[in-house]
């Protein structure tokens, strides 16, 4: 009596439970690398270069604004031994003309560094944005001290006595209100951020994995 013949088992499918191999070494980290952006070292370098080339722009800034921020005229009396000094048109907005100058010179100068940042480097990065905030508050002080150190004498009692009594002459080129100081890094964070978000490229969609 023969046994009975047990049938072949049905074939195998692997598909369900492949386990997904790694490439080859080298392969993820590079293409990882290429997606992710030129590497940390790399962005680091970029953004010291950034920073540096938006900072020396204050030079500029700070030659415009002693060239077209308005003069506050000042008036001298001698009385007795002592010198008096004000403000010769108590109703003059050039005060407010001087900080207002430094701001809307600080606000342009921040979109243009923005743009040409976003268009040298599309991807952007914290680095950059960074590099952009920074630079950007390095030059406004550059520009500051620069326009204070070009404009009239600081030492108002000293230039009150050269001109003499009676004589109009310029207050020293100054910024009442330091917080025009912020324009040019606000800015160009803001502009950066919105043409990253705008027009930066897209990270690619991720392919779902086989049921």
């Amino acid at each position: 009596m023969t046994a009975p013949l047990t049938p072949p088992p049905p074939p195998h499918d692997d598909s369900a439970h492949q386990v997904r191999q790694a490439p080859p070494a080298g392969a993820p980290l590079a293409g990882m690398y290429e997606q992710d952006g030129p590497g940390m070292k790399t962005e680091v370098r970029e953004a010291a270069v950034v920073t540096v080339a938006v900072a020396l722009g204050g030079v500029l800034l700070g030659l415009l604004w002693w060239w077209l921020a308005p003069h506050v005229p000042l008036i001298a009396d001698h009385v007795g031994k002592s010198w008096v000094v004000y403000i010769k048109d108590t109703e003059g907005e050039q005060a407010i003309g001087v900080d207002g100058t430094f701001t809307l010179l600080g606000l342009a100068f921040g979109l243009f560094s923005a743009v040409v940042v976003f268009l040298w480097r599309r991807r952007g990065g914290v680095p950059l944005v960074v590099a952009l905030g920074v630079g950007g508050l390095l030059a406004s002080l550059l520009a500051w001290r620069l326009g204070v150190w070009l404009g009239p004498e600081s030492d108002v009692i000293a230039h009150a006595k050269a001109v003499g009594k009676g004589v109009t002459f310029p207050a020293p080129l100054d910024l009442g209100a330091k917080g025009a100081l912020l324009a040019w890094p606000l800015a160009a964070l803001l502009v950066h951020l919105g043409l990253t978000a705008l027009f930066g490229p897209r990270d690619p969609e991720e392919e779902p994995y086989p049921a």
